[in-house]
């Protein structure tokens, strides 16, 4: 029954943004860092970006920087990625994940085997 939701992905043209939202059901994140993947047609499924249980770290791909910006709202049970000045090298399927955090500086960016619960997954597209 524990599940993870995400959703927000869209058709966008580049320079535009999105926000994407991962919301949990039947269990509470607050104790869990949530990492967001991407998946691109042929390629593997990759680490975005993490943010740990407490909020106090945040990790992000080099192609990413600057542009995402990852979130948490434990009141809100959700997670968030914002997603700025969008490429067409951003689209991918969007997959959040949830993983059992040891410390609350905890966030496994590159390793998604460490994470236990995973959203279905939400196509973010870029193009004119």
């Amino acid at each position: 029954q524990r599940q993870l939701v995400d959703s927000g992905g869209d058709l966008v043209q580049p320079g535009e943004s999105l926000r994407l939202s991962c919301a949990a059901s039947r269990f509470t994140l607050d104790r869990y860092a949530i990492g967001w993947f991407r998946q691109a047609q042929g390629k593997e499924r990759e680490g975005v970006s993490c943010i740990s249980s407490s909020g106090e770290s945040t990790n992000y791909a080099d192609s990413v920087k600057g542009r995402f910006t990852i979130s948490r709202d434990n009141a809100k049970n959700t997670a968030y990625l914002q997603m700025n000045s969008l490429k067409p090298e951003d689209t991918a399927v969007y997959y959040c994940a949830a993983v059992a955090g040891y410390s609350g500086r905890y966030c496994p960016l590159s390793n998604k085997l460490s994470y236990n619960y995973w959203g279905q997954g939400t196509q973010v597209t870029v193009s004119s």
